[in-house]
């Protein structure tokens, strides 16, 4: 192929991809009116931009970078000397470096790797200390340096989750930051939950697939009948066994419940799902204060074709640490969610690619009486859309680097490695196990 013709191609390529993400930020998967129409008073409200749980606490060590997106916007958190956590936007402003390959000092100064600049932190509620790029010879460096800062974000760390209020706009200074939402209104608490009365198990998982899409499909409880009945657990959910429900909606202005009954009045509730803006999904069965069960999923815009999952089964049952790791209980329970989310993986790229075509509007998709939930969903997403537009505070362009389009995939089933480690892991477990009676028995022969 000629050089003239592979640049033409490559022309092509790139003016379709920016057609696609265009559409992608303004369309919903029904090609829903722009136009907002006048909503009823328990319609759901909230924001896209606000409130967001992006990290699990136990996954963020001391002197660690951990480094994300939301809505393509690059951005780092890390815990500073006093272990209070931070976020800022991944962005040096010495020279525009990234913070990629930097690190935290014993002091807890964030470093930059390109010329070494340090800043120190003054607390939750202000600046990030003046770049300190003392090796640097310029007589004007102290006026220079007083006025450097890292943009930031409100972060909190909270019932071992760690949130960002999310703007789109980091700022220099927090105080700047008029936050319209308490984040007590935001832990499973808030909810009726007593977390400390339950153990849990947590995997974070990725997907290049349409954030809103994952969500949809966690609030359709009865794919998980076709889709993952060989693999839950359960005798109760499979193919073979799949009925009707009695479905009941409640609609509020902070949440969406959709609670689903057996027909048999004697086997009473099946399941509750809860959807509250912008990103959380909660599952259980019975009241928050008796369920036995709980899951949340929390779901992360880091950017157009990639999300974020983090994934928390609490339970109250099970709760002896000995006995689950005897039993191999979290191996056994990050194996099923693995597997789960694999298993909708290749719905929710094709789903992407065809909301993404235009191929999902409304002569081509008929909805159901049992998909309502989804249907108010897409509709509080589209108002949302319309009113935030997050999408276009930082659009990415046909010629952008694609620096963080893979690197930060680091999670099953996206990136399988953490399964594969998880399944080598009960495999050697499995194999210590049988060598303990083995030895036993030598013993007594010899």
């Amino acid at each position: 192929m000629s050089n003239e013709r592979f640049q033409k191609l490559e022309k092509l390529k790139f003016a379709n991809k920016a057609t696609v993400d265009k559409d992608l930020n303004e369309k919903s998967n029904l090609n829903i009116s722009k136009k907002t129409s006048k909503r009823p008073s328990n319609q759901l409200k909230g924001s896209l931009l606000g409130w967001y749980s992006v990290l699990s606490t136990q996954s963020l060590k001391q002197n660690q970078l951990y480094f994300f997106s939301m809505f393509n916007e690059p951005l780092v958190i890390y815990k500073d000397k006093d272990s209070v956590v931070k976020c800022i936007k991944d962005l040096c402003p010495h020279r525009g470096a990234s913070f990629r390959g930097g690190k935290i000092t014993n002091e807890g100064e964030l470093v930059c790797p390109y010329h070494g600049a340090r800043y120190t932190s003054k607390g939750e509620c202000s600046n990030l200390d003046r770049i300190t790029c003392n090796h640097i010879v310029d007589t004007n460096y102290d006026n220079y340096a007083k006025k450097i800062h890292l943009y930031q974000y409100p972060c909190i760390e909270k019932g071992d989750y760690i949130y960002i209020y999310y703007t789109g706009k980091a700022k220099t200074n927090l105080t700047e930051f008029n936050i319209d939402s308490k984040i007590e209104e935001t832990v499973p608490e808030s909810y009726g939950f007593s977390t400390s009365e339950y153990a849990y198990e947590e995997v974070t998982v990725d997907f290049k697939a349409d954030w809103s899409r994952i969500i949809e499909n966690h609030l359709d409880i009865l794919h998980i009948f076709w889709v993952h009945g060989d693999t839950i657990p359960d005798k109760d959910v499979s193919k073979n066994v799949i009925t009707s429900f009695d479905q009941e909606i409640i609609r509020e202005q902070s949440q969406i419940e959709s609670k689903y009954n057996h027909k048999d009045k004697s086997k009473g509730e099946f399941i509750t799902i809860k959807f509250i803006p912008p990103g959380r999904v909660v599952i259980y069965k019975g009241t928050p204060e008796t369920a036995r069960y709980v899951q949340i999923l929390d779901h992360i815009p880091l950017a157009n074709n990639r999300a974020r999952v983090i994934v928390r089964h609490y339970r109250k049952f099970l709760k002896n640490k000995l006995i689950t790791k005897l039993i191999m209980f979290k191996q056994l329970q990050h194996k099923i969610f693995y597997k789960v989310f694999k298993e909708d993986y290749l719905i929710l790229r094709t789903q992407t690619f065809n909301q993404q075509m235009g191929y999902i509007e409304k002569d081509n998709v008929k909805l159901l009486g049992e998909d309502k939930m989804v249907q108010y969903y897409w509709d509080w997403l589209q108002n949302a859309l319309n009113k935030d537009k997050p999408w276009d505070l930082h659009p990415m362009k046909v010629n952008t680097n694609s620096i963080h389009e893979d690197s930060d995939m680091l999670y099953p089933p996206e990136n399988p490695k953490l399964a594969k480690k998880n399944i080598r892991s009960i495999q050697f477990n499995l194999l210590l196990r049988s060598l303990f009676p083995i030895g036993g028995i030598l013993l007594i022969l010899l």
